[in-house]
Order: structure tokens, then C-alpha cells, then sequence
């Protein structure tokens, strides 16, 4: 199974369009040498709210940050998660409890068991691709 499978362009369109404007990205700092660094910035362009999610809890891009996911005391529309893979499935599952709508996971960040249970529980995911990418791409 490629993982073109777990990102088709409609379910990525949905997600960046329709899913809501509160993203939680799940390891986000201050360090701009890393990637999740940019990708906010790049949401936030787009109109997105940008919720750090850190153990440090650093604010980030004028963002107050919380150290998890369960902290956020406001609804969360998508999270957005930049852990690597064998930490990501545990992420999808605490966004699911939250309530998220949809969970992302950046390029390189696969675990398809994760992708199945989060699907199974109703909530829209992407795996192994970037919404800075698709936002210009596929987004409003």
C-alpha cells in the first residue's frame, strides 16, 4: 500500500478548506532551523491559528504554547503532528480523544496502524505529506 493512499487530493482539500482554522502542531519551538518552524508560518499565512504543542510550551509565532495536546483549552480543528513515526501514533490517538478533526502527519511521519484506528474513529487524516505544500496547491 503507497502511502498515496493515506493522502488523496480530496481528503487533503478537505482538511485544508473545510476542516476548520485551529491547527495544533505537535512539535513546534522557537527554532526556526526546523521544519515545523516554517510550516506555521506558512499556515498562518493562509489564515491559519497555530497552537505550539511542546514540552517546552513555548510561544511561537505570537502563539501561546501548550506541552500537550490535552493543555488546549479551546476546540482544535486539525493536528498537525512533526514527532517522528514510532511517536506519531500515540499523538493521532491523544488528538482523536481531544476531539480533533482531522490529525496530519508530515512528510516522513508514517505509522498506518495509526492511520487505520484514527479513520475508524471517524476522524479525516492525511499521512506522509506537507500542507505548506498542498495549501498553495490545493487550498483557497
Amino acid at each position: 500500500m503507497g502511502t498515496e493512499t493515506y493522502a488523496d487530493d480530496e481528503t487533503v482539500r478537505s482538511i485544508l478548506t473545510g476542516t476548520g482554522d485551529t491547527w495544533a502542531v505537535v512539535g513546534l519551538s522557537t527554532n526556526p532551523a526546523r521544519a515545523a518552524y516554517g510550516v506555521a508560518a506558512v499556515l498562518q499565512r493562509f489564515g491559519k491559528r497555530v497552537v505550539p504543542v511542546h514540552p517546552k510550551a513555548e510561544t511561537v509565532h505570537g502563539e501561546r504554547g501548550y506541552a500537550s495536546l490535552a493543555e488546549i483549552p479551546f476546540p482544535v480543528d486539525v493536528v498537525d503532528v512533526f514527532v517522528n513515526s514510532a511517536l506519531a501514533g500515540a499523538v493521532a490517538d491523544e488528538a482523536v480523544g481531544i476531539g480533533a478533526r482531522a490529525v496530519w502527519f508530515q512528510l516522513g511521519v508514517v505509522d498506518a496502524q495509526a492511520y487505520e484506528r484514527t479513520r475508524a474513529a471517524g476522524v479525516a487524516m492525511v499521512m506522509d505529506r506537507c500542507p505548506a505544500i498542498e495549501i498553495p496547491r490545493l487550498g483557497s
